[in-house]
């Protein structure tokens, strides 16, 4: 047995082992079963002043960020609850920072004393008896009593393990309840970002036919994606398309995709020119992108009858136009990226570009693609993206865009970046 129960069962004044162990049953009950922690810890903190005998209690909590000591909850002839007590202050803050429990028999005598609160409601604190809230090395707070009720006043050692004891039940409990709020949490989370992603994964074409002169592939590395793509047909048979990247990672990235997405496939249907196209979704962006958001795009118009292909290219990765025997013609951005400023362009909009596929193919792709880790650590980089689609050009457009995609995260390893790639190709003449 330790010392508190050999030294302690007979003191005066001390209910016994077993009440104390009656009192950390049913703490530890109620804390178990609590779905209101904080009412929980107001009914504790009547038990152990009725169980120690004390006038009164109060509990303070400890901010994780700033260290400061608040009064949660009070019991007793003076409320102090909303008081806050800085780091080390006060005979609370001496006892959370040294992680110890206090034994005050005379509060005049201790410099840690603040008689303040005295001074403004008139009661008198001779006694004060003070354990941490501490798991380990995680200080949650303490608990304090005050002038024990009786005999001479004076709180003992007994009583001061009993209430380190409790003390801790309650600071295991409050562990729990905050593993549990942020397994909540994370769990809501993971459920908005499966929500978050269902919707943008609507936000994507239809699979199109393998008859198609346009696929696309999009992986997102994350729930979310940054990446995007969007093709749609024109009354006149053409086909108006855009892949974009928006910078950064997480939730913010993914709703500036969602909106620029949204953007092209609705002003895309009234005005279909590239270069106005992109001009007029930079001008929607300005208005709301913040924290230095920006997205990178490409908008295009394919005319399946003579092969020719209009984009326009605002801050993003060069386009390649294979051309078989001839190799290959890459297409750098003439425009800043979106969403830096809304004059970057006049009326006339982003430069265009004309490009005659003569039974080619070309492709468009995120920085994921040729900037991404493989299997084996290196990146593949636009070489490399070459190399695949010469090698695979006798296979379908879908299969091709295919086999680029497989080389992320093959062999279990962990894609590190969204992939996303689109192919057009010129099925009027051969190559």
């Amino acid at each position: 047995m330790d010392a508190f129960s050999l030294d302690g069962l007979n003191a005066p004044g001390f209910k016994g082992f077993d009440g104390h162990l009656e009192l950390v049953s049913t703490m530890s009950r109620d804390f178990a079963v609590s779905q209101d922690i904080e009412e929980t810890l107001r009914r504790a903190l009547v038990r152990i002043s009725e169980y120690l005998g004390a006038e009164g209690g109060a509990l303070f909590l400890r901010d994780e960020k700033t260290g400061r000591l608040a009064c949660r909850v009070c019991v007793g002839p003076v409320d102090i609850t909303g008081l806050v007590l800085e780091p080390g202050e006060g005979i609370v803050g001496r006892s959370v920072e040294g992680n110890s429990g206090e034994i005050v028999r005379d509060v005049r005598l201790d410099p840690s004393f603040h008689a303040s609160v005295d001074e403004q409601t008139g009661f008198t604190t001779r006694s004060i008896l003070c354990a941490p809230m501490s798991v380990k090395e995680t200080r949650f707070g303490a608990i304090e009593m005050v002038n024990k009720r009786g005999g001479d006043g004076l709180f003992s050692e007994p009583d001061l393990h009993m209430l380190s004891t409790l003390s801790t039940a309650a600071a295991l409990a409050l562990l729990n309840a905050r593993m549990a709020a942020a397994l909540v949490e994370q769990e809501r989370t993971r459920r908005e970002l499966e929500l978050a992603a269902e919707i943008q994964r609507s936000l994507l074409p239809p699979l199109p036919s393998e008859e198609s002169p346009i696929q696309g592939i999009n992986r997102a590395a994350r729930t979310v994606s940054g990446d995007f793509y969007d093709f749609f047909t024109l009354g006149d048979g053409r086909i108006c398309f855009a892949i974009g990247d928006v910078s950064g990672k997480g939730m913010d990235a993914a709703l500036l995709m969602a909106k620029t997405c949204s953007l092209f496939h609705c002003l895309g249907k009234v005005q279909p020119e590239p270069g106005r196209l992109l001009a007029k979704i930079n001008a929607e962006i300005c208005e709301t992108a913040t924290r230095g958001r920006f997205v990178t795009m490409v908008i295009g118009v394919f005319d399946p009858a003579d092969g020719t292909v209009r984009l326009s290219n605002a801050g993003h990765e060069p386009p390649l136009h294979y051309r078989g025997a001839d190799g290959y013609v890459d297409f750098p951005a003439t425009a800043a990226p979106l969403g830096i400023a809304a004059d970057i362009v006049g009326e006339e909009g982003f430069p265009e570009e004309t490009i005659e596929l003569n039974g080619g193919a070309l492709y468009l792709f995120t920085d994921g693609v040729t900037e991404g880790r493989l299997a084996d650590g290196n990146t593949l980089e636009v070489e490399g993206l070459k190399e695949i689609l010469a090698v695979t050009s006798g296979l379908s457009l879908a299969e091709r865009l295919n086999v680029v995609s497989e080389r992320f995260g093959s062999g279990g390893a962990e894609l590190r970046d969204d992939v996303t790639i689109i192919g057009i190709e010129d099925r009027g003449r051969a190559t």
